[in-house]
């Protein structure tokens, strides 16, 4: 800052440079700028089966990197402010680890690393950063084997060296959510990543207990049973559904727990399964139980406050039959006692492309029964889902912004943003939507909303120096912006936009006012400092 300083004294012309004065002294109060935008705008990154990202396995480091760039670029245009990337999809790893193997789906062969060697994690946290976009690392809790897998699993996979804890079931190895090694070891890849990697958010999707494996009419069982009986055994009095709950609850408790005490400041949420417990459901809502068929309670994980933020994967349409949009979402907004964020995940991926022909209308199961869960298209899913026009998720859009303002502004219910599911729709520009959500939902950039349960002091004011046409942007004293968010005032109107902390050199572009404020990475606005020309 002080070098910034000197090197400005010794301009020529210095003297009749401003410097910045608060917002609220150098204009008079109706001249203020509005407040600014907040919507988590975001989109799925998923490294399974090679859906988004990257394309196929065994590129090159370089050919990877352009493609990370690429998505990167897409999402800052858009007017996205995150992206979540799946880091470990099966007991693997997208970045290097002592604990688990290389991915097959970055090098194309378990546990070899990319050539030449790099860090993708790394590079897609230091890149995002770069663009002003919220990274956060998604992790599969306990799939330890996708069917799309090629390669066979080498050490230091949990399935080679506790086998005990990994089981059979269908086409895939689950990591057995009642085994005390399975959920341990969970928790440790996670804090891994939390210690080496400055990412915004852990992130985890719906996959605790395995969906159910339909067998001659039938689910299939999921092979527990001795551990059950000898829990039996020892005295445990909880039946069956409620004990496979217990460990699924102890897996988010602890990991919440963990997440607090290793990186405070860092966001944990959950991407469940989009329908809620049975007997709580309004009337008409009908469908798949996740709670009694993934055993997963997540209305007690709202209620605990385990969480920051929800993503229920809300992956109908708008006026499913048993499934509609709006009354699902309601019901997840009333769920949400802790106001926490509430963050619904989109089915983006569904939009169909203009050279996709209009499906007919599909069969009332077993989609209605059960949405594809987070990346259940990867690997040939039997579950059907329809193709939609891009106005589908625009409506969605809106019904979730008018949601938002009916409870308070976003405030009431969490309500205040949303995830596309996948970011392979927006690069492709499917029906035309990405285009449409430039030039209507994200015409005007957002910032993420405040989580002020962690953290709600705001940063220090920019520094600001107006000279000619320029407008030089410098942080204040104490903690780093993320951001900075920038208001200019042209032909009386003020017009929003979010520039990285690398921009710190801002054109006029015929403003006769400029207002600035450091945004943090929770969110947090400084006081705004403002300068004026003549």
């Amino acid at each position: 800052m002080f070098g910034f300083a000197l090197a400005l004294a010794a301009w020529p012309g210095v003297s009749r440079a401003q410097r910045g004065a608060p917002a609220e002294t150098l204009l008079a109060p109706a001249e203020l700028p509005p407040p600014e935008p907040r919507q988590f705008r975001a989109a799925w990154v998923a490294t399974v089966a090679n859906i988004d990202w990257p394309s196929r396995p065994g590129l090159t480091a370089w050919q990877q990197q352009v493609e990370a760039r690429a998505i990167l670029d897409r999402a800052r245009s858009l007017g996205l402010n995150a992206l979540v990337l799946q880091v470990r999809p099966a007991g693997d790893a997208l970045y290097p680890s002592r604990l688990e193997p290389w991915s097959e789906y970055l090098s194309g062969r378990q546990g070899i690393p990319p050539r030449p060697w790099w860090d993708p994690l790394a590079f897609w946290v230091r890149e995002a950063h770069r663009r002003g976009l919220q990274l956060h690392a998604w992790f599969n809790p306990f799939r330890a084997r996708h069917p799309s897998a090629k390669t066979p699993l080498v050490k230091p996979h949990l399935a080679l060296r506790a086998p005990a804890s990994v089981k059979a079931y269908g086409d895939l190895l689950w990591m057995d959510p009642g085994d005390a090694v399975a959920r341990t070891h969970t928790l440790a890849v996670i804090e891994d990543v939390l210690r080496r990697y400055d990412v915004d958010g852990v992130h985890i999707d719906d996959y605790f207990y395995p969906y159910p494996v339909v067998q001659d009419g039938s689910d299939l069982a999921f092979p527990d049973s001795e551990a059950y009986l000898r829990y039996l055994g020892e005295g445990g009095m909880l039946p069956l559904p409620d004990w496979r709950r217990a460990h699924v609850d102890a897996l988010v408790q602890a990991l919440h727990e963990r997440v607090r005490r290793t990186k405070p400041g860092v966001l944990l949420g959950i991407s469940p399964f989009g329908l809620g417990r049975p007997e709580r459901r309004s009337p008409g809502i009908t469908g798949f139980s996740q709670y009694d068929k993934l055993f997963a309670d997540v209305e007690r994980w709202l209620e605990e406050g385990w969480l920051d933020y929800l993503a229920p994967q809300l992956y109908w349409p708008i006026a499913s039959e048993g499934q509609p949009f709006a009354p699902l979402l309601q019901y997840w907004a009333r769920t949400n006692v802790r106001q926490r964020h509430l963050w619904p995940g989109l089915f983006t991926s569904s939009v169909r492309s203009p050279a996709m022909p209009v499906p007919p209308a599909p069969p009332p199961t077993p989609f209605a029964a059960m949405s594809p869960p987070g990346d259940a298209a990867a690997a040939g899913a039997t579950r059907i889902a329809p193709t939609w026009p891009a106005r589908e998720v625009l409506e969605q859009l809106a019904i979730l912004d008018r949601q938002a303002q009916a409870l308070g502004s976003g405030t009431a219910g969490g309500l205040g943003g949303h995830i596309h599911f996948s970011m392979s729709a927006l690069m492709q520009d499917r029906d035309g939507l990405a285009a449409q959500l430039q030039r209507g939902p994200y015409a005007v950039p957002a910032l993420v909303p405040a989580t002020r349960w962690l953290d709600d002091r705001p940063p220090p004011p920019p520094l600001l120096t107006r000279r000619g046409e320029w407008l030089l942007v410098e942080p204040g004293r104490g903690e780093a912006p993320a951001l900075y968010a920038v208001w200019r005032r042209i032909d009386g109107r003020w017009r929003f936009g979010v520039v990285t902390v690398g921009e710190r050199r801002l054109a006029r572009e015929r403003a006769d006012a400029i207002v600035v404020a450091a945004v943090d990475r929770h969110g947090n606005a400084s006081a705004r400092q403002a300068v004026r020309w003549p």
